[in-house]
């Protein structure tokens, strides 16, 4: 059980982690808000959308149904579609997100976003913090972000003084940030480029609107029927690192 003074220095801890995402989360919130606006409805509105939905597009998607002729079953389907990668996020945070955590657990998987699984995936938790309240804390920041970017979109959004046009790509951007940190950590680069050829390959053949899923499919397919040689490969790169360092200090 940890005590109050672990839940704040996981909190402190978590602030700066998740700050980068301020900028990105607020425009497109901000964004999301003034779609709403212009769509009819007030700040209630988007707040709890943002709130209890919580799914970036999706919420863009129930803001049209709202003003379309009735028809909730293509909205789930679309819905549906448009999330399912949240499957295979899951699957790869079962370890982290385990029972381990106690209650808080549910709230970090219900807001297991892209970026939350980003950040969260990525984390290096420095050995002294609790990493389920650190997880917790990324998790409920990055959701304050974007219900305040909506809040405050649908009320000043209107008086902006700049256009809101392409700020999508700012998410875009950090995803790519990321891959890139990540590249240059990895000791071998086997399962990136399986992700990159797979994903290219999909694009390609079947189309950017439909590639998310059979990407994510094939790739986490691949990716389990060659555990074992990565895994392998891995460790043989790791001794032979350490072998090479335990060398040099000798040395």
């Amino acid at each position: 059980m940890a005590t109050k003074q672990q839940i704040w220095a996981a909190a402190k801890a978590a602030f700066p982690y998740s700050s980068p995402m301020i900028s990105g989360f607020l425009f497109l919130g901000i964004s999301y808000g003034v779609y709403m606006k212009a769509l009819g409805f007030d700040v209630w509105y988007p707040f709890f959308a943002a709130l209890f939905i919580y799914a970036g597009s999706v919420e863009f998607i129930v803001a049209a149904s709202l003003v379309a002729p009735f028809a909730p079953l293509a909205t789930l389907l679309v819905c549906i579609m448009v999330s399912g990668r949240q499957v295979f996020y899951g699957i790869s945070m079962l370890e982290k997100y385990g029972a381990q955590n106690g209650k808080k657990r549910w709230y970090m998987i219900i807001g297991l976003v892209d970026e939350a699984f980003s950040l969260n995936y990525m984390a290096k938790i420095p050995p002294h913090l609790d990493k389920g309240w650190y997880y917790f804390w990324v998790t409920l920041f990055l959701q304050i972000y974007w219900v305040s970017g909506a809040v405050i979109g649908n009320l000043f959004g209107n008086i902006l003084p700049f256009s809101l046009k392409g700020v999508e790509f700012a998410m875009t951007a950090l995803f790519i940030i990321i891959f890139a940190e990540n590249w240059m950590k990895e000791k071998s680069h086997e399962s990136a480029l399986i992700g990159l050829g797979v994903a290219l390959f999909f694009l390609i053949t079947v189309g950017k609107e439909h590639f998310l899923i059979p990407t994510l499919l094939t790739i986490w397919g691949v990716l389990t029927l060659r555990r074992p040689k990565l895994s392998s490969k891995l460790e043989r790169i790791e001794s032979t690192t350490n072998h090479v360092v335990g060398e040099q200090n000798d040395a």
